[in-house]
């Protein structure tokens, strides 16, 4: 089957949605031919790895690049001015398509990503004009922030938050080309439970829930790591609000626990940099915060495989990224029971908290670090466990899955 696929932002040795479409459409090209089209930020590191790649001879990549201050929006999260450049690159992406079937026998259409259910490109449209199958998604974007986290937010933040709220309901209720394509959608793919409860109430439509992103799979790391004193607990992510970082630190110091030491990789304005260290200092942890900055995927790879325990407290996600990370690492993960991470993560290879308030949620977590610092024979078996999470959670499942459906769409 040919395949044509749009998505935005695509590379190798990357995290986000980046990681997320490259890895797809490695795994899906050994099943299909591909024809990609994406931006062109990640042009060079697309066309030196694809050569190497047993399956890259079913990669055909068309690249529709932006300029760099549109890019400066596109990784800004929260600037609402991308989206404007974003719908012009979602048209021009149509001309090109359009272009490609002229010259290909595409079978199915195929919208990866970004995976935010408010921009769904055009595909749609090319679908009815030439009558093809049309897959969107994994599709995201649709679930609610916690109101109940606002707390101590300031004024900006809390009214943000409470908008999207709003504009998410209001734009898959409204948003006309939205309405398209999902009506067009011979299969529409959920990258979480929230995400197939929303379609469902609000279009009346089924969806399929495939999270986004996969599991690596990996040799086994030594469990000798966990007899050690120390206890490094690995935090990774932007300092943006929604991931809860102050909860982290909150946590750290309410266990009061001298083994404990949390490794911070990410960062954000200095501004939000400042704010964190400042109240790491505060609440009298500052001797137990390593503040790594950004750093490359290999070196967050390899402080995950060293490491006892993941911390993500972010309470708003699809399913992200590091959290799949760390169970391909062999990380044992502590998380909201929420969201993408809800799905990914089970009592086999870690522990969730239910969502409630900040300071319950600081002393849930905490509670939690100290059981699990104390035992370490369990954090083993957490390990342990992660392999057969990865087999379940595979790139090349998730390939195989989406293949199963796009043979069904075919037959028809």
């Amino acid at each position: 089957m040919k395949i044509l696929i749009n998505a935005y932002a695509c590379s190798p040795g990357m995290g986000s949605e980046p990681g997320m479409a490259w890895n797809w459409v490695s795994n899906l090209a050994k099943f299909c031919e591909l024809h990609i089209i994406t931006e062109g930020e990640f042009r060079e590191k697309i066309e030196t790895v694809v050569p190497t790649l047993e399956q890259g001879g079913n990669m055909h990549f068309y690249y529709n690049p932006v300029s760099e201050e549109i890019r400066k929006m596109c990784w800004n999260q929260g600037d609402w001015r991308f989206y404007k450049y974003y719908r012009e690159w979602q048209w021009k992406t149509y001309l090109l398509a359009k272009d490609i079937c002229q010259k290909e026998h595409i079978d199915i259409l195929h919208q990866l990503n970004m995976i935010g259910f408010r921009e769904p490109g055009y595909l749609w449209k090319l679908s009815r004009e030439n009558e093809l199958p049309l897959v969107w998604g994994p599709v995201g974007g649709l679930k609610q922030f916690p109101l109940a986290y606002l707390q101590g937010a300031d004024l900006k933040m809390n009214l943000f938050n409470r908008l999207k709220n709003f504009l998410n309901i209001w734009q898959l209720k409204h948003e006309k080309r939205v309405d398209e394509a999902f009506k067009t959608a011979k299969l529409i793919v959920s990258s979480i439970p929230d995400s197939y409860r929303a379609i469902k109430r609000y279009k009346g439509l089924e969806s399929v829930i495939i999270p986004e992103t996969g599991c690596f799979l990996s040799d086994d790391v030594s469990l000798d790591r966990f007899d050690g004193h120390e206890f490094h607990v690995v935090w990774v992510g932007k300092f943006d609000f929604r991931k809860q970082l102050p909860l982290a630190l909150r946590a750290v110091a309410i266990a009061n626990n001298p083994n404990i030491i949390l490794d911070i990789y990410g960062g954000g304005s200095d501004k939000q940099i400042a704010a964190a260290k400042k109240l790491a200092d505060s609440i009298g942890i500052k001797e137990k915060v390593v503040w790594h900055g950004n750093q490359p995927n290999d070196v967050v790879n390899n402080a995950m495989r060293n490491a006892q325990l993941f911390f993500f407290t972010s309470v708003s996600e699809d399913t992200s990224t590091v959290v799949l990370e760390a169970v391909s690492n062999h990380l044992p993960v502590l998380c909201f029971d929420t969201c993408g991470m809800a799905t990914v993560i089970d009592s086999n290879v870690g522990r969730k908290i239910p969502l409630s308030n900040p300071a319950q949620s600081a002393s849930d977590f905490a509670r939690i670090l100290n059981e699990l610092e104390r035992d370490r024979g369990l954090l083993k078996k957490l390990s342990a466990n992660c392999r057969q999470r990865q087999i379940e959670l595979s790139w090349e499942e998730k390939a195989k899955t989406m293949v199963k459906w796009y043979e069904k769409l075919n037959e028809k």
